[in-house]
């Protein structure tokens, strides 16, 4: 895995520094996750890596419709290069370094029932002042929380959930 991500490091770049230039992340970010999607379906992982399938056939394959040309010669370029099993790990990097230049705090917040809007308002507002920048929420739900929530922000793990609260107090009466 870590040596995926050593190759695709580049090519991540290399891409975000070409959306950059064009100031088009939004459309480089769904080419490549369409890309990735397609490559990292098991089907298409054998059929990528089959000589009979030319650079171009690839890009086509690939490529999300109205795709620009500069997206399909980073295809192509991949295609040449062999990288096309890199996608996931490229359109992953790329998304970092686009939430990083546009200062945009990823986070997901995993509550024991669904949270409500005025509830997920307040959470995002708490995260934007902690962190200073713009902040995009993803819910899941997990019943095993008993209540409470966990939001994970990148480096940042926040427990109020009763499951944690009960395990913290659980190792500290251990102690």
């Amino acid at each position: 895995m870590s040596q995926a991500l050593t190759l695709a490091r580049p090519y991540a770049r290399a891409a975000f520094g070409i959306a950059r230039d064009a100031g088009d992340y939004a459309s480089w970010s769904n080419a490549l996750a369409f890309a990735a999607r397609v490559a990292a379906d098991p089907q298409v992982v054998d059929l990528l890596g089959s000589p009979k399938l030319t650079h171009a056939d690839a890009v086509s394959l690939l490529a999300i419709d109205g795709a620009g040309e500069q997206v399909r010669r980073f295809l192509a370029l991949l295609a040449d290069n062999r990288r096309l099993a890199l996608l996931p790990e490229i359109a992953g990097l790329f998304e970092e370094l686009r939430t990083e230049a546009e200062r945009v705090v990823k986070a997901r917040v995993t509550s024991a029932t669904a949270l409500g809007d005025a509830d997920l308002a307040g959470i995002k507002a708490a995260l934007k002042k902690r962190f200073g920048r713009e902040v995009e929420i993803e819910t899941a739900v997990d019943a095993s929380l008993i209540g409470g929530a966990v939001i994970d922000a990148g480096d940042v793990v926040i427990d109020g959930s009763l499951k944690g609260k009960l395990g913290r107090l659980q190792s500290a009466l251990a102690s």
